[in-house]
């Protein structure tokens, strides 16, 4: 019988007062870590190995999210290579008990599956089925192709 894969994750949970900066809001390097945190969770679920990060682009964030503001963060893969899986990442927050979530952050993180001796190991290959699948996992390809684009006007500089 073959598993029942699933290709994302949500994870919610309240801002906290050490989550925010000088300004009242939580602070950008708090959000890149939760978007990680449900990213590595989706990833994970995926493979069903340990994963490491190796590419996260395209952070953008829209809104603020405030202090004791609920926070979603829904994660869902969008393109496997052989070893790979690029992850789309949305944040949202509300006020709680109140209205409607509002999207704060998007980007698209791609992580590695790893075995027991930390050698890139197979993922299990993601098949878009809907049309927003289907868009999601076209869009990781042009992502990919920006990327090689980027890395070759970076290489004079990382040596």
């Amino acid at each position: 019988m073959e598993k029942d894969r699933h290709n994302h994750i949500e994870l919610q949970f309240l801002s906290e007062p050490s989550d925010v900066n000088f300004g009242g809001k939580v602070h950008g390097g708090m959000m890149m870590k939760w978007i990680d945190q449900a990213a590595y969770a989706c990833a994970v679920q995926w493979s069903e190995s340990y994963c490491v990060t190796v590419y996260v682009g395209g952070i953008r964030f829209y809104h603020p999210v405030h202090i004791g503001h609920l926070v979603k963060m829904e994660a869902r893969i969008i393109y496997t290579g052989n070893t790979s899986m690029h992850i789309a990442v949305d944040a949202f927050s509300k006020p709680v008990g109140k209205g409607n979530f509002v999207k704060n952050t998007h980007c698209v993180i791609v992580f590695v599956a790893l075995d027991s001796e930390n050698k890139p190991k197979e993922v299990p290959p993601f098949v878009p089925t809907t049309e927003k699948e289907l868009a999601m996992n076209h869009y990781a390809i042009k992502l990919m192709d920006l990327r090689k684009g980027i890395e070759e006007e970076m290489r004079p500089y990382i040596s």
